[in-house]
């Protein structure tokens, strides 16, 4: 059975992933903020200890190796230029610390594991169509975090192919969660909609599908990869 630890699994995209993945017969090991869900390990991530405390923990609740990270948490929250500088800098650092240096040391912590066992392994990492086309005034730091995941991806793949380590990369432009929802009600909702062809967001179950994709059935030769999930919106 293929263990895996998935975070942010609590809501929209990690929820929905979680549900394709074992649906497919896979160990998932969830991670939330705060838990109360049996199989779901508490680490906070803006604090810099916690990826370590959820590894260890994921280690222990899987009875044996852990064969694939997918780095899926994330915080989207604005940071407008015209706060005071301490406000604007704390937002920065809580955003980066959590959507990319957690993510960056939980595959520290896989690939780690892997090379010392000799086993072959997977990282799938969630990013957004941010990291390549940037997103609003108010969200540079997100979009900073963000192509910091692709290019830490791109480094992981090309470093331990030949390890049998993997990695791929995901980015979704708007789904259809209550975060998204948010924005794109502040952004205009349906003026906004007209710039992705398709015409709508996407659904957390058509992520979840390519998560599901990369983390069981990729095949080899598609590490280092970006699979683009956005309506056309953004197109490379």
């Amino acid at each position: 059975m293929t263990c895996i630890l998935l975070t942010g699994s609590s809501r929209g995209i990690g929820a929905a992933a979680k549900t394709s993945l074992e649906a497919r017969g896979a160990q998932v090991i969830g991670h939330a903020t705060q838990s109360g869900n049996a199989g779901t390990i508490a680490a906070n991530f803006s604090e810099p200890v916690a990826p370590q405390i959820l590894w260890q923990g994921a280690l222990e609740q899987s009875g044996g190796p852990i064969d694939v990270l997918i780095n899926n948490a994330g915080l989207f929250e604005p940071n407008p230029v015209s706060g005071s500088d301490i406000e604007w800098l704390d937002k920065w650092e809580e955003t980066l610390r959590i959507n990319l240096t957690a993510a960056a040391q939980l595959s520290r912590f896989a690939v780690n594991h892997w090379l010392e066992t000799g086993q072959k392994g997977r990282i799938v990492h969630v990013a957004s169509r941010a990291a390549h086309r940037g997103d609003s005034p108010d969200h540079w730091h997100y979009a900073a975090a963000k192509g910091g995941m692709v290019a830490m991806h791109k480094s992981i793949a090309r470093a331990y192919a030949n390890q049998g380590i993997t990695s791929f990369a995901i980015a979704p432009g708007f789904v259809d969660t209550a975060m998204a929802g948010d924005y794109l009600e502040s952004r205009g909702g349906a003026d906004l909609l007209r710039d992705i062809p398709l015409g709508r967001v996407a659904e957390p179950q058509e992520i979840a599908s390519i998560i599901t994709f990369c983390a069981l059935d990729a095949p080899a030769s598609m590490t280092g990869a970006v699979i683009d999930a956005n309506g056309a919106s953004y197109v490379r």
